[in-house]
């Protein structure tokens, strides 16, 4: 490897000394919301097990998705809690697939609406929270056209 693919030693120096706040709130939203999908999960597969679903096979599934989706935004709330460069783009992701969630809950003429407004302001302030300046430096994201300085 040569010098210049050699990465720079600032970068270690940045991600060095106590976790900015913004990523600590960024990381408790994100695995908030792994908690409420992991809850959430486990609760329709119980219903589907002890109820009497129209479709139980659908119903358990469902549940074991919902599970299995929650290991993603509980995976990078550990990564950012541990300043991983890799666990900003899972936490991202989640957030953008969480707006369209939010929306659908907003459109229902039920008691979804108070949860798709909770949703997305939980959304929109994770988003925040992870493009934020500070959160990029600690976690030893350089942006584009930086790679050699």
């Amino acid at each position: 490897m040569s010098s210049e693919q050699t990465p720079a030693a600032p970068a270690a120096a940045d991600t060095a000394g106590p976790r900015p706040r913004r990523l600590t709130y960024a990381a408790v939203l994100v695995a908030l919301e792994g908690v409420c999908l992991l809850a959430g999960g486990i609760w329709m597969a119980v219903l589907a097990v002890t109820g009497a679903p129209d479709d139980r096979q659908q119903a358990v599934t469902g549940g074991v998705t919902l599970v299995v989706l929650a290991l993603l935004p509980l995976i990078a709330a550990r990564g950012l809690l541990a300043r991983r460069s890799w666990s900003r783009g899972p936490a991202v992701i989640t957030q953008l697939l969480a707006l369209p969630v939010a929306y659908n809950l907003l459109q229902a003429d039920s008691v979804a609406i108070p949860a798709g407004i909770a949703l997305a302001v939980v959304a929109v302030a994770a988003l925040v929270l992870l493009v934020n300046a500070e959160t990029t430096r600690a976690l030893g994201i350089r942006g584009p056209g930086s790679a050699g300085t």
